[in-house]
């Protein structure tokens, strides 16, 4: 057997290698089980949108929101970070 049959496989395993897997959404549930957080009333106005709900976490110096949809699992819709200097405008 000549080594060129093996050439078409073995130029197809590093690009299978480097695919690496597909993304999984996070759900509300995964999210509540994993991350220490707060509820939020309403989401900051980039994220809000009809039938999402936002909770925060609080890192160093850095206030981080996620968004998750009120549909199906709850995946998470959004995301953003704001400098906790920024709470006084976030909290009204």
């Amino acid at each position: 057997m000549k080594l060129t049959h093996f050439l078409p496989l073995a130029l197809a395993l590093p690009a299978a290698a480097i695919a690496g897997p597909e993304a999984v959404l996070l759900t509300y549930d995964q999210f509540e089980a994993a991350v220490p957080h707060v509820d939020l009333e309403s989401c900051p106005s980039e994220l809000a949108h009809p039938a999402t709900f936002c909770r925060a976490t609080l890192n160093h110096d850095e206030i981080h929101v996620f968004a998750f949809s009120e549909d199906g699992e709850s995946p998470m819709t959004g995301f953003a970070s704001y400098s906790a200097d920024t709470l006084g405008t976030l909290l009204k």
